[in-house]
């Protein structure tokens, strides 16, 4: 659906290059829910804004659907030919890719109805047609009761639903969603990444989530690429990224989305919770879908003779597969302990000792 081959994208700020985008590759597969994330500057809002032509990117080649570009000298080019893609080729484009943003961009003195219909006043169109297809999308959101209601009479979560469902009036096939629940609360928060979900199975819609949470990520994406500095340092299913992140920015983020994150905390104040003894060890258990469910714990207790000391533990589900992890200090004799790691590594438990005593 979305295959993008060495994109790149620069900007020139007061004199200096900035190089928003830098040699990323990546292909999002047809009614995939797809997160990239990274912090404030690293490039992901550019290059989303360079799959619809909101921005051209610099060099570079990208395909949607059927449309095969190649961008030359910040000019965007029909694949092949080489011919520039005209204005009206470029506008056509745009409109088969939904957008919705983190303010909602709504007009304020617009109602819910004019706002979902105001894409559709010129394609064409009866007022019939457009009024059908503005109910249509109003159930879609959930919205049929705010019809006449202006943005100022709605929540933010409802404002978000308007722009979601004005997004969807051209009936595109990729929908992008650009820190669109950055500015909600976690129960507005928690409803839209619900229709998101829900759009995405019922229409078969291609989402591109761009986001800085990683809450966000687990809740619904399916793959998710990590950009920093304008380039796509990690990518891969999002059950992978969360069990075994490799790169410093992944850690963190996977870590601010994990309840086991306090252990981080824990060991700088050098917690009482956390204090180990001469021989004993703090260890990170990781049990992923080849472990989870396994009675590990209390098969190393009787197996082994050890005693655990269970400090953090949690149980996370990523699109219906459990990821559970524990922070727990082991105490016995040593050859013991070292036997309990290895039985636990070869039954496919992710170990990592933090502190030893």
């Amino acid at each position: 659906m979305i295959e993008i081959n060495h994109l790149n994208k620069t900007f020139t700020e007061k004199g200096s290059k900035v190089e928003a985008v830098r040699d990323v590759s990546l292909h999002i597969a047809k009614g995939q829910i797809y997160g990239i994330i990274g912090n404030s500057g690293a490039g992901k809002s550019t290059l989303v804004r360079c799959l619809n032509l909101l921005e051209i990117a610099d060099s570079g080649d990208l395909r949607i659907g059927d449309q095969q570009l190649t961008f030359k000298n910040g000019r965007a080019c029909q694949a092949g030919s080489g011919t520039p893609l005209s204005e009206k080729d470029q506008s056509r484009l745009r409109r088969s890719i939904g957008m919705i943003f983190q303010h909602f961009n709504l007009l304020d003195r617009s109602t819910v109805f004019e706002n979902i219909a105001y894409p559709l006043r010129y394609t064409g169109m009866s007022r019939k047609e457009i009024s059908e297809r503005v109910d249509e999308l109003l159930a879609l959101v959930n919205l049929q009761d705010k019809r006449g209601a202006y943005p100022a009479q709605l929540s933010g979560g409802q404002k978000q639903r308007v722009a979601i469902a004005r997004a969807l009036a051209n009936r595109p096939q990729i929908l992008l969603s650009d820190e669109a629940t950055s500015a909600l609360d976690p129960d507005a928060t928690e409803s839209i990444l619900n229709l998101l979900l829900n759009l995405n199975e019922r229409l078969g819609l291609t989402i591109v989530l761009i986001t800085h949470e990683m809450a966000v990520i687990k809740s619904i994406a399916e793959r998710v690429a990590v950009m920093e500095n304008g380039c796509v340092v990690e990518e891969g299913e999002v059950y992978d990224v969360f069990a075994r992140p490799r790169e410093e920015i992944t850690r963190r983020f996977v870590a601010s989305a994990s309840a086991l994150s306090r252990i981080n905390k824990l060991l700088a104040e050098d917690s009482p919770m956390v204090r180990t003894k001469p021989g004993e060890l703090l260890v990170k258990l990781t049990f992923t879908r080849e472990s989870v469910g396994e009675a590990a714990i209390s098969a190393i207790s009787q197996k082994f003779g050890i005693a655990v000391n269970i400090v953090l533990a949690s149980v996370e589900e990523l699109r219906g597969v459990a990821l559970g992890g524990l922070i727990a200090i082991f105490h016995g004799d040593a050859e013991q302990i070292q036997a309990a790691l290895d039985y636990l590594i070869k039954d496919k438990v992710e170990v990592e000792v933090l502190r030893r005593g």
